[in-house]
């Protein structure tokens, strides 16, 4: 299979392990100078990507795989996915260009104009919000980035960004990217791990006191509750009875990746139901059945693999990994970031980059940031607090 062998490319002739079940079950040991290697190549191939203007990719179709789309997604998913490199290059210790990038990317997501809702189906406008809410206020407390023009600026943007959130938000507390059942202003359909990647940003917002209306991060905690199933997963999206029979996306194995995202937020949240135990309950399972995301990683059509796994939850999974890993007690963590690790670097291409669903460019350039994120999270003097 061609994935396979672009996600060993890598290793070398003595490294590399015989067979599908071999790349599945024998992940490269990775330490921390391994690691920052790895981080180096993937932060090499994003200098390089950038474009003058500071963004990255284009807003445009580039697959045939999203014809239908409304035209506002790709421009929605390129802006997401730039928030995203935004994210992971702050995450890392100041260069001269590094800062440089930041500087340019910057300009450009705060500059760029917010998309819109692109029809009454697609709501993929959701993920600018999302992750571009994230950026701004990471770039607001960036030490880079402290001169008052620059501060009011991120500020403003990311007030711009929460503006979406609160408009589509939908009326059970999440937030979801397709419509519902009915077709509403307000959308009427979230799923889990949307609504949890932003929480923690909305919780740490209000600490710092922008002016989030706290009965949207309560509505949004209450939703993701609501999700956390008794068998350990969390449920794809809110719904009165949980798809559970099976081989569901909502048994533990179809679940893997949204299990670690949820139990981070909620813990970041101050949620008395999310404790170490059941973060380090996630974590084992994630590793455990390990197996089910490595067979739908590169999968062109989502939900196709075994439990309905997508391949898009491959490199999300593993980032928010790391973000639960932090949340368990200090002298934990180096194993499991260890652990982690490896089945991060067996998958980088040899231009530095990650990618697990080939589709749109802007595939490449998030996955390649959850990537960093991802191990930057387990490094020493890391900066990365999602």
């Amino acid at each position: 299979m061609l994935d396979l062998l672009l996600g060993v490319a890598l290793l070398t002739p003595a490294q590399a392990p015989q067979g599908e079940e071999a790349v599945y079950q024998a992940p490269l040991a990775v330490d921390a100078d391994e690691a920052r290697t790895r981080v180096a190549r993937g932060v090499g191939w994003l200098l390089k990507e950038q474009r003058p203007d500071g963004a990255w990719g284009v807003g445009a179709i580039d697959s045939v795989q999203f014809i239908g789309f409304a035209v506002e997604t790709y421009y929605a998913f390129q802006l997401g996915a730039n928030a995203l490199a935004f994210l992971a290059l702050s995450s890392l210790e100041p260069t001269a260009e590094i800062d440089a990038a930041l500087a340019r990317s910057l300009e450009w997501l705060s500059t760029t104009r917010v998309p819109k809702r692109g029809s009454d189906r697609d709501v993929d406008c959701s993920w600018a919000s999302l992750y571009g809410f994230q950026a701004m206020l990471a770039a607001w407390q960036d030490p880079r980035f402290q001169a008052e023009e620059l501060r009011a600026r991120s500020r403003a943007r990311g007030l711009e960004f929460y503006e979406l959130l609160e408009k589509n938000q939908e009326p059970l507390g999440g937030w979801g990217y397709y419509e519902g059942p009915a077709v509403s202003r307000r959308p009427t359909w979230s799923t889990s791990f949307a609504t949890a990647c932003v929480v923690p940003a909305l919780v740490r917002a209000v600490e710092l006191g922008w002016p989030i209306d706290v009965q949207v991060v309560a509505r949004a905690r209450r939703y993701l509750e609501q999700c956390r199933l008794p068998n350990g997963a969390y449920a794809y999206d809110l719904r009165p009875v949980p798809r559970v029979a099976g081989e569901s996306i909502d048994a533990i194995k179809g679940s893997l990746g949204r299990i670690q995202v949820c139990n981070w937020a909620l813990r970041r949240a101050k949620s008395e139901s999310v404790t170490p135990e059941r973060i380090r309950e996630g974590l084992e399972a994630f590793f455990e059945h390990h197996k089910f995301l490595d067979a739908a990683r590169m999968r062109p059509i989502p939900h196709e693999a075994y439990y309905a796994n997508a391949a898009y939850f491959y490199l999300f999974g593993h980032c928010y990994a790391a973000q639960a890993i932090n949340e368990l007690p200090e002298a934990e963590r180096a194993e499991w970031h260890r652990k982690l690790r490896g089945h991060l670097a067996k998958i980088q291409w040899q231009d530095g980059s990650s990618l697990d669903f080939p589709n749109l460019s802007c595939m490449q350039i998030a996955g390649t940031s959850f990537s960093i994120l991802a191990i930057q999270a387990g490094l020493s003097g890391s900066r990365a607090r999602l």
